[in-house]
């Protein structure tokens, strides 16, 4: 028996399109104790892995000059929005590479406007 046959998904209506190389701002619930609170978390999206109900995919940004990666699960009831800041030009799906880079050079080109 596989688990996606019993699991129905719905699609998050707050998350936009997006691909590898955007940048994007995601809003996610943080509980403390039993508080609740809304952090955003402003990356460049490195990979996007999987699909259905185990669909994730990884944020990486740069807080005080060391690298932060986060990885989100697409399905979470925590996952508030996601929106799209920029729209990167990439030419590969994962962007490992970014790890090795630092301060400046980790910046892509944006896509043109069409």
């Amino acid at each position: 028996m596989d688990v996606r046959s019993v699991v129905e998904v719905e699609p998050n209506p707050n998350i936009e399109d997006f691909r590898p190389g955007d940048t994007v701002k995601v809003s996610f619930k943080v509980v403390e104790g039993e508080r609740q609170r809304i952090q955003v978390f402003q990356g460049i999206v490195i990979r996007k892995r999987g699909s259905g109900v185990s669909a994730t995919f990884t944020v990486r940004q740069i807080f005080h000059g060391v690298g932060v990666e986060r990885i989100f699960p697409y399905n979470s009831p925590f996952l508030e929005k996601v929106q799209v800041v920029a729209r990167g030009h990439v030419r590969r799906a994962k962007l490992y590479y970014l790890r090795g880079l630092s301060r400046k050079k980790t910046r892509l080109k944006l896509k043109s406007s069409q």
